[in-house]
This record gives C-alpha cells, structure tokens and sequence, in this order.
C-alpha cells in the first residue's frame, strides 16, 4: 500500500541536496577549522559542541514547524510534525549512547591516544552518515508494506527484550569476524603513526591500528541503525524527518562521546532504559497504532520515551552498581 507523504521525494529533492551540503560544510568547518590539529577534546570543549550540535537541531525543528505551518492549512499538521521530528531526534540520540560503550572499549583495546579519538569518529561518522542514508532510503520503501512493518516491530520487541534479560558482554574486537578478515588482506602495522589510517614501509603499505579501530566502529554502527532506523520509522512514516532527525543525531555523535566518555560506566541501567524504548516502540508498529485509528499519539509517545530514558539514568545514579 502507498501511503501519502506530506514531504515527497519528488517536491522536496532541492532539501536533501541543500540539507546534505549544510552537512559537509558543518563536517569542513569541524575538521579543517576547529580541528586542523589533533588534540585532546577537553569537557567543557565537548560540551560546547554538544550544546551547540543540540541547538541546531532546535532551530531546525523550529523552521520545520513554521514552514509546515505556513505550507498546511491545519496547524495541527505543523505541531504534529515538530513533534515528529524532536521524538525521532530523543529516540536517536538515547539510543546513540549505546554507541558511547563501544567507543570506549575500542579506543582502549587498539590503544588510541585522547588526541587522535576526535579524527576516528570523525570520518566514522562520515561513514555512518551513508549508511543511514542507504537505509533510510530502503526503509521509505519497504516500510510501505504492513507485512514489513510487523516484522520489523517484532524484531524491536525481541531485541529489547534480549537486552533486558542478556547479561552485559565485554566487547571484544579481536574476535569480530571483520576485523578477523580485514587483517588476513591488508597488512596491519603493530603500533600508531600518529593520525595517519596508513603507513608505507619498504614498499609494504600497512594498515595502522586506528584503522583498524575506524572498521570496527563502522561496523557496529551498522548494527546500531539495524535497531534505530526502524525505531524512527515507528514515529514517522516520513522520510525528510527520518533523515533529519537521524543525521542531526548523529552528527552530535563525537561530542556526546567526549562528555559522557568518563562517565558513562555510572549509567549501568541505562539499557534497560533503552531495551524498554525498543519494546514500546514495535508494540506501536505491532499493535498500539491500530488501538489508535493507525495512529499512537506522538505526544504521549515522546513523554513514554523520555520516561524510560530519563527513569532508567536517574536509577543509575541512584542505586550503585554490584561490583
């Protein structure tokens, strides 16, 4: 079945052509201007850049809703559309944190100095940009069909409850198959070269070990956006928001990282939290949606997942953690 789009492709292409170039000049001015020379990112400088990441999220939020408001005759249409957009952003970026773990863990496994931690998400997040985008664009196809979106539903449903119930596993990157297969066809050199991905010797170019960290958190983000495109899908059948909220999202990635990187073994209930957003949102996509005339009110659904979210951290910091 073919759903009506408030935002078609067809109308809307100039958006996601002047939305990207918005990106890349974001992604320029990060790298070639406030990072033209690796350094350690400090706190308060992470949490300028979460702020202001955060910020231009808003402001986009705003200017959708006002462009809506003037482009629809309904002012509903316009509030529903912000809401959209700021629920699928809160549903990218709690679930992003889970991504924060990793980090961690890899920048500690392959020994990656502080100074050289902003570069690898850097173009990680360049990477991540193009995948969701490959899966959005298929997920506004396929999500069409209800078939597609009872299986993907069930699949959030499961997945959180494997999250809820699995004890926590120790990442371990050596044994990702990947990782396993990158080493057996690309030489990979023993220590760092500074913030160089390559390095030539005696003729022999040579992958370094912040290559091989880049990979590795590419290809968990992989597995992330299996869970959290289709969670955005379960807000929005709209692709421009899907896109939007995600990428914003994601972009506030590396600074989220640097703040909370210190901190973040003190969330040690967060992923129930997060197993408990996955549930509810494929019982919306499942079952709740039809409760609702094809609809679960987006309100209550960004007041249900800040609940979780903020429940979840909130007992972090209020119960310690077993040792």
């Amino acid at each position: 079945m073919t759903q009506t789009l408030l935002f078609p492709f067809s109308e809307y292409w100039w958006f996601y052509i002047a939305f990207n170039l918005f990106v890349i000049a974001m992604l320029a001015l990060d790298l070639g201007v406030f990072h033209k020379h690796s350094h350690a990112v400090s706190f308060k400088e992470a949490g300028i850049w979460s702020a202001v990441w955060v910020s231009l999220a808003l402001l986009f939020n705003v200017g959708l809703y006002f462009y809506s408001l003037n482009k629809f005759p309904d002012p509903a249409i316009a509030k529903e559309v912000a809401l959209q957009f700021l629920t699928g952003f809160v549903i990218e970026k709690s679930l992003s944190i889970d991504n924060i773990f990793v980090f961690v863990v890899v920048f500690g496994f392959f020994g990656v100095p502080a100074k050289y931690q902003h570069r690898v998400l850097f173009f990680g997040i360049i990477g991540a940009l193009i995948f969701r985008a490959i899966f959005i664009a298929l997920g506004s196809i396929l999500m069409q069909y209800q078939a597609v979106v009872v299986i993907f539903g069930a699949f959030l449903i499961i997945t959180g409850i494997k999250m809820m119930f699995q004890p926590d596993k120790e990442v371990d990157p050596s044994k990702n198959w990947m990782i396993r297969l990158l080493k057996k066809y690309i030489p990979v050199h023993d220590r760092m070269h500074e913030d160089h991905f390559f390095v030539v010797e005696k003729g022999i170019r040579y992958a370094t070990p912040l290559f091989v960290a880049l990979v590795f958190l590419e290809f968990t983000d992989i597995i992330f956006a299996v869970d959290s495109v289709p969670a955005i899908f379960a807000i929005t059948n709209e692709p421009l928001i899907v896109f939007s909220s995600n990428i914003f999202a994601i972009l506030g990635l590396r600074s989220l990282y640097f703040l909370l990187a210190g901190v973040v073994d003190k969330f040690h209930l967060l992923k129930y939290g997060l197993a408990a957003v996955l549930v509810f949102v494929g019982l919306k996509m499942v079952w709740l949606n039809k409760l609702f005339d094809g609809h679960f009110p987006i309100g209550l659904s960004l007041g249900i997942i800040a609940l979780f979210i903020g429940g979840s951290i909130v007992a972090s910091l209020l119960i310690p953690k077993k040792a």
